[in-house]
Parts: C-alpha cells; structure tokens; sequence
C-alpha cells in the first residue's frame, strides 16, 4: 500500500533528495490515492511527472504555470495517455484546492520559497527542487514556516540518493580509500553564449509576466531565452 511517508522515499530514489522528517499526519487507506499538483512545467516539472506516473496509487490532478502555452503542452501530453489534468496559470490557485495533498515546486529558484512557504500554510506536503531559498533569510523561514504548520519539506538535491552516490560514500566510509586529502573534479557543458542581448526582449504572449516575476524585481527582459536565461541573473537565478 503507497502511503504518503513511502511515495516520498520513492520519489526521493528516482528524482529527488530523501531529507529527515515527521511523520506524516495521516496513512492513506487502501482506496486513497496521494494527489499532487506541479507548479512550473519544465524539465525538471515534466521529469518528476514523469516518474509520478510510475508509483501506484499517486496521481497528478493540477499542474501551474505562467505560461499558458506551456500548460497547453502539459494538458495534451496528458490526454495523450487518457488522462485529464486541470491547468492553472496562478499558483495561487492550485494551492486554494483542497484535493492537493502534495506539491511539487520547480518553477525558477525565485519562487521556491515563497512557493513552498506558501503551499505549506494551505496544509500541503512539497517537494522544492534546489536551491531551496535565494538567501538564508528565505531559507529560515522555509524551515520556521514547516514546522510551525507540521508539514514535510523535501529539497531536491537527488545526487544524495543516486544509489551510486550512496554506494561511493558507504565505500568511503568504510575506509577503502584510506584517508582523503585531496579531490578534484571537472565538469564541461557546451551552452550557448549567455551574454545580454539589444535592447529589451518581447514578452511571449502566451506568458503572464507578472506572475512569473512574482517576489524579484519587475525589469524588462534582457536576455534571449526567458525560460532558461533567469538562471544567469541574480534576481531570478544564481547570478
């Protein structure tokens, strides 16, 4: 039987970071399911719906974007496997469903905190991918807002449950290696040129911008990709 403390340690071994937490308020009967709804449908929101449909007993009945093409996309992707899904272009919205038992944020690392801070005052369970906060005051209220309202918090540093990961560090712990002084690692990516383009960029109408600014600053937008570039700027990303 799937109840909400396993669905998580599952999830945690495919896609994301088991963390210690309490327990879970409730178990799911044998004829519950565990509802989720997903704020930002991208890699990482397209991915753990992906791996969602895999665990029984688990389904994903909202998904939320600023982007109105994008849930589109998410809608027929759905339908596609007979499957309906409600769409939502404000967060706010999907939280005020009470059918939602859990949330999963991966929207630009901007909103996770307030994203989950939020879910979790509308009593869900949530999953944030990483970084959990843009600075540590957003992190301590993270943390303060979880406990205050007895709800799980999950971060999404999968690597920690990668079962190789695991396996390396039980190796290293048991001393194999003897001990370690020093490490290096490299990775190399090829990405396009992340530099500023002319002059302000044309919002895509099918993206409501304020919605997706939310608690950064309202500028125009001054690089070429608006759903990738934010990553390269302090405001939105990790600067």
């Amino acid at each position: 039987m799937m109840t909400r403390r396993n669905f998580m340690q599952k999830t945690a071994l495919g896609v994301v970071a088991t963390s210690t937490v309490a327990s879970w308020s409730r178990v799911l009967g044998a004829n519950d399911e565990i509802r989720v709804g997903v704020i930002g449908h991208r890699s990482k929101g397209e991915q753990h719906i992906h791996d969602f449909h895999k665990l029984a007993g688990v389904r994903v009945v909202a998904v939320c974007d600023a982007d109105s093409e994008i849930m589109d996309k998410a809608e027929a992707a759905f339908k596609m496997n007979g499957e309906t899904v409600r769409k939502y272009q404000d967060m706010r919205a999907l939280l005020d469903q009470q059918d939602i038992d859990v949330v999963v944020i991966a929207t630009p690392n901007h909103w996770h905190s307030l994203a989950a801070i939020w879910a979790i005052q509308a009593g869900k369970d949530v999953y944030v991918e990483k970084p959990v906060s843009h600075n540590i005051s957003e992190g301590r209220a993270l943390v303060e807002a979880a406990r205050k309202h007895d709800k799980i918090v999950q971060s999404g540093t999968q690597n920690r449950s990668d079962v190789g990961m695991r396996a390396f560090k039980n190796y290293l712990d048991e001393g194999h290696l003897g001990k370690v002084k020093w490490a290096h690692g490299l990775w190399f990516k090829r990405r396009e040129s992340i530099g500023k383009v002319r002059g302000p960029q044309l919002i895509p109408a099918s993206v409501d911008y304020n919605l997706w600014t939310g608690p950064a600053a309202l500028q125009p937008l001054r690089r070429a990709n608006l759903h990738y570039d934010w990553h390269w700027i302090w405001d939105t990303g990790n600067g």
